[in-house]
């Protein structure tokens, strides 16, 4: 057995693991408008199948959706989220993976960790459904906080800061003081600067720019940049790539996150991210201790 075969995330609720590493959350959307996999994940039998591969390539999460937040895109109603979800949770429950529930309604929050997902991820940082808070405290699981302004059909007109990163940690911590205030545990809180939410293409350089501040503030960090539109900013062809083209983009952001010491990468291609934090991990390890000055 391989030394990082027993680190994977726990399949109890409750614990938020602290690696070595950097872990790997991998998306599963069980949508059919997801800007990256819409439609490809939107029968059980398929969306498990997914699961299953994204976990046998290294995934510590399996973070599992069934509303999209891509730009523009509308709400479903609560009873459609929870048919997608709740059969997916289960099955891959079962199986022994570590699930986690991307949603912003506390009914199928508190029914995804009641059918064994261990994980909120919550894109609205608790400010789309004013009950998430309470559900999360009394079912004791982490909880990611992402950063957003409104929800998605709306959020681009908010794109609008004097200093992006200052004011994403911020209104970052004013999430963290409503869920402790609401009974949340702050040892199970996770910070997301919410990259592509309510932010322009520079804005996202700037916040991975520098993750630093962020990571100051104390609290584990999720960053998701995966397949996102900024990234084609920098590439060859530019905007003609499409979601699916930009996974080499992506994995240079798990480098660079994992290398600013995040908690965690949110990504679509598990297999690379998997690797390429494990190497990060390795290579922080045997680097040498900084000399210091010479006796005289």
């Amino acid at each position: 057995m391989s030394r990082d075969a027993v680190d994977r995330a726990p399949d109890s609720a409750g614990d938020l693991p602290r690696l070595d590493r950097c872990l790997v959350m991998g998306v599963l959307n069980v949508t059919p408008d997801s800007f990256s996999d819409g439609g490809q994940y939107t029968t059980t039998g398929s969306a498990v199948a997914h699961g299953l591969a994204l976990w046998a390539e290294g995934a510590d999460y399996v973070d599992v959706g069934g509303e999209s937040t891509r730009p523009g895109a509308e709400r479903v109603e609560a009873t459609d989220e929870l048919a997608r979800v709740l059969p997916v949770v289960r099955e891959l429950v079962a199986t022994g993976v570590a699930v986690s529930i991307d949603t912003t309604r506390a009914a199928v929050a508190e029914a995804a960790v009641g059918a064994g997902a261990v994980l909120v991820n919550d894109v609205s940082g608790g400010l789309a459904d004013p009950a998430m808070a309470a559900v999360v405290a009394d079912v004791g699981v982490p909880w990611v906080l992402n950063h957003s302004r409104g929800p998605s059909r709306e959020m681009y007109a908010a794109a609008v800061y004097e200093d992006v990163v200052r004011e994403v940690a911020a209104e970052l911590l004013m999430r963290v003081d409503d869920a402790v205030e609401a009974g949340v545990d702050p040892a199970r809180l996770v910070l997301d600067p919410g990259l592509g939410f309510a932010k322009h293409g520079r804005q996202n350089w700037t916040v991975l720019a520098r993750l630093g501040e962020l990571l100051s503030l104390g609290f584990p960090v999720l960053l998701g940049a995966s397949r996102k539109r900024f990234l084609a900013d920098a590439l060859v062809r530019g905007v003609d790539r499409s979601a699916t083209e930009r996974d080499a983009a992506t994995l240079a952001t798990t480098v660079l996150a994992a290398r600013a010491g995040v908690w965690g990468v949110r990504v679509h291609e598990v297999a690379a991210s998997a690797d390429a934090v494990r190497v990060v991990a390795e290579a922080c390890v045997a680097e040498p201790a900084q000399a210091g000055p010479a006796s005289s």
